[in-house]
């Protein structure tokens, strides 16, 4: 039946997945894919470090596709391997840095909040971790620690939030490491984005009818006060002209008397 080879098809990639993590721990991996080609099959494996993964000359990734082939009962597979740009947005990643840091000897909450702090400054929107198990005691506790926005139920938890899980085995017992992130590049359908409104050139438009009724009434007052100022003017010139000729007049009238004081004293002597 159909339903059958879905579930067949699910274990199978499920014990790959788990393969591929217990192998290529040291690498940083951070998940797989695999897409079916007329060649054969192609398995696209995620990690921080992709040196690790090819091993030296080649042998790792030879070891690999050779027990995808022998165990998985994969054809032909072909194995590539691509880094993670940003492994802090990676949840597998940064959940198995947090159980290299849990066996050192550091306590949760320092390890939960310092991975929140490293996830948040690479742009992730949120993020929440889990750690589940005797982290306090001999009684078992769970602790979730969190920041900024993520969603946690509804499609978009579903579709647009990542998913890591990790275990370790401490001396009080086995501890739980769930990290869930939301990546800087999702946007959900409550987002509402609001512009700004449209700068308008009040220059350019036209001006309207009491726009141009105040101009006309404007230029008509310039008019008037440029004739007032004309006829001040012609009117001082005329004063300055009619005050010449009295002063030449006067001149005229002294000079002539002048003259005829001298005719006189010249006739006595």
């Amino acid at each position: 039946m159909i339903e059958k080879d879905f579930v067949k098809e699910g274990l199978r990639r499920t014990r790959i997945d788990e393969y591929l993590e217990t192998k290529l721990e040291r690498a940083g991996y951070g998940g797989m894919d695999i897409q079916v080609t007329p060649v054969g099959t192609m398995v696209i494996v995620y990690a921080e470090k992709p040196g690790m993964v090819i091993g030296r000359g080649g042998k790792t990734v030879r070891s690999i596709t050779k027990t995808l082939q022998n165990n998985f009962d994969l054809e032909n597979p072909q194995v590539e391997v691509k880094e993670v740009k940003v492994p802090e947005l990676n949840p597998r990643i940064m959940a198995h840095k947090c159980v290299s840091m849990l066996q050192r000897g550091m306590q949760f909450r320092r390890v939960a909040y310092a991975n929140i702090r490293r996830i948040m400054n690479a742009g992730a929107q949120g993020v929440e971790i889990t750690i589940s198990g005797k982290i306090r005691g001999s009684r078992s506790a769970c602790a979730k620690f969190h920041d900024g926005y993520i969603k946690k139920c509804g499609e978009p938890s579903i579709k647009h939030v990542k998913e890591g899980f990790a275990t370790v085995t401490l001396k009080p017992g086995v501890l739980g490491i769930y990290v869930r992130i939301m990546p800087p590049e999702v946007i959900l359908p409550d987002y509402v984005e609001i512009s700004e409104p449209e700068a308008v050139d009040v220059l350019a438009e036209e001006p309207s009818v009491s726009e141009e009724v105040i101009e006309t009434e404007i230029q008509e007052e310039i008019t008037g006060e440029d004739i007032l100022e004309e006829l001040s003017e012609e009117a001082e010139v005329e004063e300055i002209t009619e005050e010449a000729e009295i002063e030449e007049i006067t001149e005229e009238a002294e000079a002539e008397a002048v003259t005829e004081t001298e005719d006189a004293q010249t006739d006595s002597l």
